[in-house]
């Protein structure tokens, strides 16, 4: 039984051409946000329409002794089952443009929502690097060791962001599912799936729109595309 997991950022939001952290700051998408989001639904109708079977089950089951044959690992639905969200407005509008095609309605939650950022909320990067110039710099060496001052920590934001994606697996094993969701959020789910120490959580790229697949096959998960 494979689980497929369609882990998306939101679009573009308002004034997105300037490097700034929103964080709990709600902020809704701009046009070209909007635009993103559409044409990142086609590509994810395309690749639900190639079918829900996982192509390279048979490599794993060679490496790691899966038991069953190639046809076990179709899911049970082959459409999208459910479309979850940050309670943020930016992703739940990037949700709507998601979840219309399907006939879902998006799902909030509050666990997803984009990491606190303290004093740092609504400034620009280089705003933070002329007022905080220590944290900044301490922040962007080690995330994990350092937080915005008054914000969240890497590790109480992780603790709630997969506490959220463990509940969305368990509740749609054999299923696929979409749940969009915000850049450091993004990281933290994925540096989690993929085994990557949280440090290193600004190795992974996560662009407007990005659209990241992951297979779970029992108990292996399986990267299928990045930051798409």
């Amino acid at each position: 039984m494979t689980t497929t997991l369609y882990l998306i950022r939101h679009g573009e939001t308002d004034g997105g051409d300037t490097k700034r952290y929103h964080g709990s700051i709600d902020i809704p998408l701009s046009e070209r946000g909007r635009r993103q989001i559409a044409e990142k639904g086609v590509v994810l109708m395309q690749h639900l329409a190639q079918g829900g079977k996982a192509r390279y089950l048979s490599y794993l089951r060679d490496v790691h002794g899966i038991p069953g044959s190639p046809e076990e690992s179709k899911t049970d639905a082959p459409g999208l089952s459910a479309v979850y969200c940050s309670n943020l407005g930016r992703a739940i509008q990037s949700a709507e443009i998601l979840a219309e095609p399907h006939n879902l309605s998006p799902v909030c939650k509050e666990d997803l929502r984009e990491r606190s950022f303290g004093l740092w909320e609504g400034m620009t990067f280089c705003e933070i690097r002329e007022k905080y110039p220590d944290e900044f710099s301490a922040w962007a060496g080690n995330p994990l060791a350092s937080s915005p001052s008054g914000g969240e920590t890497t590790i109480e934001v992780r603790d709630r962001v997969i506490r959220a994606v463990d509940s969305i697996l368990l509740d749609h094993a054999g299923q696929h599912v979409a749940v969009i969701a915000h850049g450091g959020v993004n990281r933290i789910i994925l540096c989690h799936i993929l085994g990557m120490p949280l440090e290193n959580i600004f190795r992974i790229e996560q662009d407007y729109a990005a659209l990241n697949i992951v297979e779970f096959w029992e108990k292996y998960p399986v990267m299928k595309l990045l930051n798409g």
